[in-house]
């Protein structure tokens, strides 16, 4: 096990030098390179592969330009750019954080890293990350892909999420760190770590590191970095209750502020079939018919998620009122509200008539 840190003088030329040759040097938020395009492309790959990012990066930044105008939008907008990326608190506190930099830093992101590392949904890495790219500042990252390449080079053993093995992992991160072409490094050991040092099959015969990589001398790449040992996820259920009126318009609810996909629009929810009607009239509605649909299973990380569908035609009487967290929506309004990726492909799917 690795118990010390130290410079290795090697290390960041010989990164440096494969991503001049190998490096993803055309990714949208790289040119231009602002600050407010760093920082989105930043919280949006928090958790969220670069492929997947880059369409939904593009879109933001036509409909959202720059941090003012973030600041501005509604956050039903913000969510609605944001649906189907998942972990909705990033898009949350993107809205937060822009609303912050208009109120005290003039419409900017502070370039001061603990003034940026304390704003919502930023952090120590995500804080780096950004002042290496976007002011060129000697600061060390320790992103996933930036912890199984240092787990694997230097031998570190114990998973990275625990505090012990994390101090570990942050001062190898620092000492790697060079203090010129930042932003090319910081990028290289990111592109690394995804496209190379991956975390199954590594391509270790590709690897500008691997004379010195202590996990490939001792034929540990399967085992390193360490996996948090947990239990199998458990199984929940719920009933989504898809209620249409003569118009073919939807009823959807806001969910509460805390919890799975705070503050999207999404369906109301029963428990059991046998409490969907009652679950209906607590809402104001009365229904003429109830169809369910096929149940399917969407994954959290925590747990996975049973749905059933219930398809539900209100009768004409029903009178809703829309108000804060319930409203009628027609097909193209629903386009223009952040809802769960789930839901929303569940109403793209769901035929003409009840």
């Amino acid at each position: 096990m690795s118990t010390t840190a130290k410079s290795d003088p090697g290390f960041a030329p010989a990164l440096l030098a494969w991503y001049d040759t190998h490096g993803r040097k055309q990714l949208p938020w790289q040119t231009p390179r602002t600050p407010y395009r760093v920082w989105l492309s930043e919280i949006m790959l928090q958790q969220t592969q670069v492929a997947t990012v880059i369409g939904y990066f593009q879109r933001f930044v036509d409909a959202l330009p720059e941090l003012p105008t973030l600041a501005a939008a509604p956050l039903d907008q913000v969510l609605a750019l944001w649906s189907g990326l998942g972990y909705y608190s990033r898009a949350r506190n993107l809205h937060k954080t822009a609303q912050l930099c208009v109120a005290q830093h003039s419409g900017d992101l502070p370039s001061d890293f603990a003034a940026l590392a304390a704003l919502p949904g930023i952090g120590r890495s995500t804080a780096a990350a950004i002042l290496a790219q976007a002011w060129g500042q000697p600061h060390a990252i320790l992103d996933g892909n930036v912890k199984r390449v240092l787990s694997r080079y230097h031998g570190v053993d114990g998973w990275p999420g625990s505090s012990a093995t994390a101090r570990q992992l942050w001062r190898h991160a620092e000492d790697n760190t060079p203090t010129l072409r930042v932003a090319d490094y910081t990028q290289a050991i990111m592109d690394l770590g995804a496209t190379v040092c991956a975390r199954s099959r590594p391509r270790c015969g590709a690897c500008p590191l691997a004379a010195d990589c202590i996990a490939l001398r001792d034929n540990r790449t399967a085992e390193l970095p360490a996996r948090k040992s947990g239990k199998a996820s458990p199984t929940r259920s719920t009933c989504m209750l898809i209620l249409r009126d003569a118009n073919g318009r939807v009823l959807l609810q806001r969910r509460p502020a805390n919890g799975v996909w705070a503050e999207l629009w999404s369906l109301p929810e029963a428990r059991e079939l046998d409490t969907a009607e009652r679950t209906a009239r607590s809402l104001g509605t009365s229904i003429e018919t109830t169809r369910p649909l096929d149940t399917f299973v969407h994954v959290f990380s925590h747990y996975r998620l049973a749905i059933t569908p219930l398809l539900m035609r209100a009768a004409p009487q029903a009178r809703v009122a829309d108000r804060d967290d319930l409203r009628w929506c027609s097909p193209d309004e629903i386009l223009q509200l952040g809802l769960p990726a789930p839901v929303r492909r569940l109403l793209q799917s769901l035929p003409g008539e009840t």
